[in-house]
């Protein structure tokens, strides 16, 4: 058994990935009628499949509502999936650990998150060394060494112990907060962080700062972090892969250079030609993309984008595109990237 305070060993090398997903789905049920019976589910992730190296950061975009953030509660198990597998270096998440799985106790363990809400996410009446102690004291750690602990986070996140260590979150700013809560994340030495919108309540000077510090604690502790912003720029900053989602599934992943610079969904390149420009000559004067996505509750058939893609055929309604392998880890859920697919453009995408 590892102690609270000492990093796991790594179990399968490099080449394994530290989190591997398949067909995860959650489902809400929607109640409703006089016995408050299901009438209506809402498939807010629906067959998610992707992989988390170890060392990288592994950044999740798409518009409000495409799952992000519930597949974010996935990854930390705060819920349980209806479907779908987690496999975290190697061990299966959350089953028997006399058949080669991982306790949920322990899984978060090594997993931890950083929330949007700085505020919401630590207790009004602790001051902030005793809300960073807290997990190790579950943990089995003692109350002093729980304390130093504290302490000496607080100092790597960039806030001097002697002046924050017994102030309340009333006292702080929101980036003081950030920081207090991305120290609350490393008090148990985690390998894996998730780090759902930590930046998005930030003005920009201060947003930087995270960044640039979130990018410092990275290669210091040797983490790895699923970074989840509807912040472009931001998400291209900090990565090292994007993930696309659209209504609930993978639209594309692959490198950020990839991504950003030969996009290959069209639901990726009209999330960056969304993306305003300083440059008089690349304004748009129309937008990239019209409408708002589909109700969850009843997605369209086949291609969940082809009601608001322009470039839509009868085999988008009539199948589901699978990811088409675009060459270095590129990949994209299109029927014009998979050549035999029945659409006209099939093999053909515009960069």
């Amino acid at each position: 058994m590892n102690t609270p305070l000492t990093t796991p060993k790594d179990r399968g090398g490099p080449a394994q990935p530290l989190l591997l997903l398949n067909g995860l789905k959650k489902h809400f049920p929607i109640r409703g009628g006089m016995f408050g019976g299901t009438v209506a589910t809402v498939r807010a992730v629906d067959g998610v499949s992707f992989a988390v190296r170890k060392g990288e950061t592994l950044g999740i975009v798409g518009e409000s509502g495409c799952g992000k953030s519930t597949t974010a509660r996935l990854l930390m198990r705060l819920m349980d999936p209806d479907a779908g597998d987690m496999v975290f270096d190697g061990e299966a998440v959350g089953v028997n650990v006399q058949a080669g799985g991982i306790t949920l106790k322990e899984y978060r363990r090594q997993v931890q998150m950083v929330f949007q809400d700085s505020y919401a996410s630590l207790n009004p009446r602790l001051p902030i060394e005793d809300s960073i102690a807290f997990a190790p004291k579950v943990h089995g750690v003692s109350g002093a060494e729980a304390r130093e602990r504290a302490r000496e986070l607080l100092a790597a996140v960039g806030l001097a112990p002697t002046q924050f260590a017994r102030r309340y979150p009333h006292e702080l700013s929101g980036g003081q907060r950030q920081r207090v809560n991305i120290a609350r994340a490393l008090a148990l030495h985690p390998r894996l962080v998730l780090l759902d919108e930590p930046v998005s309540a930030l003005d920009k000077s201060v947003e930087a700062q995270v960044l640039n510090l979130l990018m410092d604690l990275k290669e210091k502790f040797g983490l790895t972090y699923v970074f989840i912003s509807h912040d472009l720029n931001v998400v291209q900053y900090i990565s090292d892969r994007v993930l696309v989602m659209y209504l609930g599934q993978v639209a594309e992943q692959g490198p950020v250079e990839a991504i950003y610079n030969r996009p290959a969904h069209p639901y990726t390149q009209a999330l960056l030609a969304s993306r305003p420009s300083m440059d008089p000559a690349r304004r748009r004067t129309e937008p990239p993309l019209t409408g708002d996505p589909p109700n969850p509750i009843n997605p369209p058939s086949g291609c969940r984008f082809r009601t608001r893609c322009p470039h839509a055929e009868a085999v988008c309604a009539d199948r589901a595109p699978v990811a088409a392998e675009l060459g270095g880890g590129h990949e994209a859920a299109c029927h014009m990237a998979a050549p035999g697919s029945g659409h006209s453009k099939a093999g053909r995408l515009a960069a």
